[in-house]
């Protein structure tokens, strides 16, 4: 008996939302792309005393146990989209002994697909997310990677100097998925992003949009970053995109608040 976990019903949700307000609009243009992505999750067969949802990327057979008091222990829509899009464009943007640091890491498949390509990785996220998150990486990454990943604490602005230097960042990739939730600490994650980045480092950011201050979040964010939209899925209302710091020296973060 197959089982269906609270993480699908959750997944069926964000669809169904996503196609009532989008209606037909993009149905056409995203509908084997976003079946193909979401063809890459499975369920186990059978009930067992630890459940798991699981994943195939980068070759591999990935088991993410989620919690489920969190939003930010869940594996959303949006990871998925960036699992697809670092495995499938690997060449373009190759991972290997990349070093790459992921915020919001959450269940940490993307950092563990990251992992698998390749990459040097860090998975942050908050003190309470990190148990869990240490658990699935070690599970899905021991013995089947050329760089062991990290975790580490991240909290959004805070400490990012002492845990983070400026001088020793060096990070060719910042990954992140579904960062844009936590309405009252998006100056700090402004400022996180701002403070991680150098002039040579790629974001790779994908985001479901939900309210306006998703699109205000994105006009902020363009005061230092350079935006280029290189994916969009209409029916799951999310769009991935690529940024690299502003050659400006100028650019400076805006105290307006969002």
């Amino acid at each position: 008996m197959e089982m269906k976990s609270q993480y699908n019903n959750l997944l069926t949700n964000e669809i169904m939302e996503s196609e009532a307000q989008g209606g037909e609009n993009g149905e056409n243009e995203d509908k084997q792309v976003v079946s193909e992505i979401m063809g890459r999750c499975f369920f186990p067969s059978l009930i067992t005393t630890t459940s798991w949802e699981g994943f195939h990327f980068a070759g591999h057979e990935i088991r993410i146990t989620e919690a489920t008091d969190c939003y930010g222990a869940f594996v959303w829509p949006s990871a998925l989209v960036l699992c697809y899009f670092l495995e499938t464009y690997s060449k373009q943007y190759n991972l290997a002994d990349k070093n790459v640091i992921e915020i919001g890491a959450g269940t940490g498949l993307v950092s563990i697909v990251a992992s698998l390509l390749g990459a040097r990785v860090i998975a942050t996220d908050l003190p309470n997310l990190l148990g869990n998150l240490q658990y699935n990486i070690s599970r899905n990454t021991k013995m089947k990677c050329k760089h062991q990943p990290q975790v580490k604490e991240l909290s959004w602005g805070m400490a990012l100097e002492k845990n983070f230097p400026r001088s020793s960042n060096h990070f060719d990739y910042i990954l992140a998925t579904d960062v844009v939730y936590a309405h009252p600490f998006l100056d700090e994650l402004l400022t996180t992003f701002d403070h991680l980045c150098k002039d040579t480092t790629i974001i790779l950011w994908v985001m479901k949009f939900r309210l306006d201050k998703e699109n205000k979040f994105v006009d902020r964010f363009q005061e230092l970053f350079d935006l280029e939209e290189i994916s969009n899925f209409p029916s799951l209302n999310i769009k991935l995109y690529k940024a690299v710091k502003k050659n400006s020296r100028g650019a400076r973060y805006s105290q307006i608040k969002i």
